[in-house]
């Protein structure tokens, strides 16, 4: 049985006038090249961010957004109802019978007598209320820390930071005070000390907040609102009080490996990068 040799293959002629494809930049005999060449240099495909050195995407730039300080009702709704509500017991507390207020005040004490008989009530009235109104600087640091912490961890978990620091600095400085009472050392009437406000949360939540900061943030943060509580310590006007910010303060600092897991979580990573 003959074999018969298969027929060579004839390179087609080009008609003249055709067009020839591009071949600029490719080598005879060296295959699996690219068919449609060399791109020129500084070509860059639409929608796809220009590669660096290394081969990785140039990273772009975030604009800024300052009105992202402030809560709103989608991106901060905690923070932002909580806000709402201190307005109007401001407005009560400015425009309302003196005597009314007074009596709503003393109620919602976080007083030794009130927390012994009702510590529930008490814990949650006294942070309706703003001590020094609006434009206090706990009142500022409210509504700036409180948003920073809440769109980085969610809102029931900045509820949570704050509602941390305000009970256990709470009792941490009203429980020595009737303990002083008990023993002697004070006065029956400091018993019934008017004690409210939002200031034991927003020392929580500032610390806690400094936690998730990078490091050139973190360490003005600290120093700035540690020395303020600070220096309110060494005037000696409210010395309770001023311990118990330094402790809330304290406290929202315990929490960074908890709240850094958070935000990890939240933005979807294995863990926060710490600074």
């Amino acid at each position: 049985m003959e074999r018969t040799a298969p027929a060579e293959e004839t390179a087609t002629p080009t008609p003249a006038g055709a067009p020839v494809d591009d071949v600029s930049g490719l080598l005879d005999g060296v295959p699996r090249q690219r068919a449609g060449g060399r791109k020129p240099c500084g070509s860059v495909t639409p929608g796809v961010p220009e590669p660096t050195a290394a081969g990785k995407p140039r990273p772009r730039l975030r604009a800024l957004r300052p009105w992202r300080l402030l809560p709103t009702p989608t991106g901060t709704p905690f923070t932002f109802g909580y806000a709402i509500v201190l307005c109007v017991t401001s407005l009560v507390s400015a425009y309302a019978d003196p005597a009314l207020v007074h009596a709503l005040l003393q109620g919602s004490s976080t007083d030794v007598a009130h927390l012994v008989r009702t510590p529930e009530l008490v814990l949650v009235g006294s942070a309706l209320w703003l001590a020094g109104g609006v434009a206090s600087p706990f009142a500022i640091g409210f509504v700036l820390v409180l948003t920073a912490l809440e769109r980085r961890i969610g809102g029931l978990r900045t509820a949570g930071v704050f509602l941390l620091g305000h009970v256990l600095a709470t009792l941490a400085t009203e429980v020595p005070v009737g303990l002083a009472v008990l023993a002697g050392q004070l006065p029956g009437s400091s018993l019934h000390r008017l004690d409210y406000g939002v200031s034991f949360g927003v020392a929580a939540g500032t610390g806690a907040l400094a936690g998730l900061l990078p490091l050139w943030l973190r360490v003005p943060l600290l120093a700035g609102f540690g020395g303020m509580l600070l220096q309110d310590l060494l005037a000696f006007t409210d010395p309770m009080t001023n311990w118990g910010h330094l402790i809330a303060l304290a406290i929202g600092v315990v929490t960074w490996p908890v709240v850094r897991r958070w935000q990890g979580r939240r933005a979807g990573s294995p863990g926060p990068v710490r600074g």
